[in-house]
């Protein structure tokens, strides 16, 4: 043999010997979901369009239906589902504890909680922002006019931070006012004690609509002070449970560029040729193996909620008690930023 081969091919050696001997997944949280047989989930207190339950104590919203399909994909149900409400200081250790297996609360993507908090943050399934809600009686209609205003807001959040950061930014001196809890904050500011209220867009428009003494006394103020692009997180070292609520979502997204809805997905599972829409449905190639579950985990998913349109409009669309556009989260082929990766 050429001893100029040698080098290349012990080196070649060596690279298979390690990838025999690594396992293919680690961790055991698929396991013990399905042993439990329930997803536990963790979710805000109360977000009207995200988590919140009615007075019956059944949970709705965004992602409430993004656990809810993923216990459809797992376990074959969507109804195993334990929510477990965490409030903001809550929630991370709730996590790292193992208290939950996913935490879907409303939670930024960013730098500093991606790479300190031992977690993976999974698909994004809003992109957010921060913005101001403030009374119309103060007339302001600007975020360049708060000047010197108090600000009401939780503690433990991105928001503190971000008003910091833009006022700082801006010349625009204010005062924080934070409170322990979101519920706190902001009665506080329907009660008076400050003139502004911070926090994600989609949460000023569900609290104008919902705990507002008078809704049409409220304006959002119009422009943006931070990027929040909103996702569920899972614990790090288990790679096959990361991939299955990462995949999960995706497929939701998918399954709306492809023209799937839960009217029409079995009738698409009956007829469809398209490879795209087969693959969804579980009559094309078997993806399922891949992820440690069978052939139907996105045709269940999708059956359980929907699309990701249909989760949209049903919990903050234009006709729900949010009544927001859909923006930034529309599909990127009609102008917004959801892209999903191929479910191939």
């Amino acid at each position: 043999m050429n001893k100029t081969f040698r080098p290349a091919l012990a080196v070649l050696a060596s690279t298979l010997a390690l990838a025999s001997a690594a396992p293919a997944f680690a961790g055991k949280v698929l396991d013990t979901v399905k042993q439990r047989g329930s997803v536990k989930c963790g979710v805000t207190n109360g977000v009207a369009g995200f988590s919140a339950p009615d007075t019956q104590g059944n949970w709705s919203g965004l992602d409430v239906d993004t656990c809810r399909a993923v216990a459809a994909a797992v376990l074959g149900d969507a109804k195993k589902v334990e929510f477990v409400p965490l409030n903001s200081q809550q929630r991370f250790s709730a996590l790292q504890a193992g208290e939950v297996d996913i935490l879907a609360r409303n939670t930024t993507w960013n730098l500093t909680r991606d790479a300190s908090l031992g977690f993976h943050f999974t698909t994004i399934n809003y992109y957010d922002g921060q913005g101001f809600l403030v009374p119309k009686k103060i007339k302001v209609t600007s975020a360049k006019q708060l000047k010197g205003a108090t600000i009401c807001t939780q503690s433990g959040t991105t928001n503190e931070k971000n008003v910091a950061d833009w006022s700082k930014a801006q010349g625009i001196p204010v005062k924080t006012v934070v409170f322990e809890s979101f519920e706190a904050s902001f009665k506080a500011f329907f009660a008076g004690r400050c003139q502004a209220f911070t926090t994600d867009t989609s949460a000023l428009a569900g609290l104008r609509n919902k705990e507002a003494p008078n809704p049409d006394d409220y304006i959002i103020l119009p422009e943006l002070i931070s990027k929040e692009p909103l996702a569920p997180l899972v614990r790090r070292g288990d790679d096959e449970w990361f991939a299955i609520v990462k995949w999960v979502p995706n497929a939701l997204i998918e399954a709306e560029e492809a023209g799937i809805t839960q009217a029409n997905i079995d009738e698409l599972k009956r007829s469809s040729k398209d490879p795209a829409q087969q693959r969804l449905v579980g009559t094309g190639d078997d993806l399922g193996k891949l992820l440690g579950l069978d052939k139907d985990w996105s045709y269940r998913a999708i059956k359980a909620v929907g699309n990701y349109g249909e989760i949209f409009e049903r919990n903050v669309g234009p006709k729900s008690v949010l009544k927001l556009p859909r923006g930034a989260n529309n599909l990127w082929n009609k102008g917004g930023l959801l892209y999903a990766l191929p479910v191939r």
